[in-house]
């Protein structure tokens, strides 16, 4: 998969930015405890961010990571590549570029070969808590963040426009992150102001038949065990906005655009601090039902992440 210039020029920048400072982060961190890259770049886990900061940086250090994604279901391929960079354990900054492969779907809208590209920009900071330092007492950490999400053009243009949804959009969230080190568990709660359509990949918002353009609040959810120091197991659930189908239906196209909610069962291993690889099985719910015979889109995602 090759992606567009530009973000390799950005993924670059940043870790040049991380590995060009005397402060560089190398040990800090406790293995697993700043989650892995999720889909939209954010430290957390594969489907949702956590308030944990991406990369080994402690306080005092400026730190990096990068990532390559792949996922696969029956009627749909995503890849996705990002860096990260942590300052001072407070701060994030991310950027992602998802390329979602629409497969058949495409060929059954009349466009063969269709890619729908979204780069994703993000920004954390940490308002309280340290996940680590006050694993003895129930104060979580907490931060908030934003995401500003950008897709490409493509031949869904005008069928966007028809549905009265945007190409771009942002993000708001607020994550609590709670590790229990003496039970070797840790629990995370996300909350996310959205206009997304399936995470963006369908657009922002959709005003045909007579939706308001308006946020919609929705929850997300993580759990995850540590086996040991290097292994993790666990699960991560995400509710999705569903306003698209209201639009499809006025469009003639009954549940033909309907969403589901996303959830997945992962094993996370690191090696080391640096290096961490994590293994999913998804089920993303339907994606455009009325070219997939509503089927359910279940399947894997793969992902590996450098962390200094």
């Amino acid at each position: 998969m090759k992606f567009t210039s530009p973000l390799t020029a950005a993924c670059a920048a940043m870790l040049c930015v991380g590995t060009s400072l005397p402060a560089l982060a190398d040990t800090g961190k406790l293995l697993l405890t700043s989650g892995v890259s999720s889909i939209d770049g954010a430290a957390g886990g594969g489907l949702t961010p956590w308030a944990v900061i991406g990369s080994n940086a402690t306080e005092g250090e400026v730190g990096a990571s990068a990532f390559l994604t792949t996922a696969g279901t029956k009627d749909y391929g995503l890849n996705i590549a990002g860096a990260a960079i942590g300052i001072n354990d407070r701060y994030e900054l991310s950027i992602a570029q998802q390329d979602f492969n629409t497969r058949a779907t495409g060929t059954a809208l009349g466009l063969p070969g269709l890619h729908l590209k979204q780069t994703i920009v993000g920004a954390k900071v940490r308002v309280a808590g340290d996940a680590v330092l006050d694993a003895d007492s129930l104060m979580p950490q907490i931060a908030v963040g934003v995401q500003y999400k950008t897709l490409a053009s493509t031949g869904l243009d005008s069928t966007l426009r028809a549905l009265g949804a945007k190409r771009d959009g942002v993000d708001l969230y607020v994550s609590a992150t709670k590790l229990f080190l003496g039970q070797s568990l840790l629990v995370n709660g996300t909350l996310r102001a959205t206009k997304a359509n399936q995470n963006g990949l369908l657009g922002y918002g959709a005003t045909l038949g007579g939706n308001e353009n308006s946020y919609s609040l929705q929850p997300e959810f993580s759990v995850a065990y540590l086996i040991n120091k290097n292994v993790a197991v666990g699960a991560e659930y995400r509710f999705m906005r569903n306003k698209l189908e209201t639009a499809g239906r006025a469009a003639g196209l009954g549940n033909g655009l309907r969403s589901q909610d996303w959830k997945d069962i992962f094993i996370a291993w690191a090696p080391n601090k640096n290096v961490s690889v994590t293994l999913a099985y998804v089920d993303l719910g339907v994606i455009v039902p009325a070219t997939t015979a509503s089927r359910k889109q279940k399947g894997y995602y793969l992902s590996a992440q450098l962390a200094f």
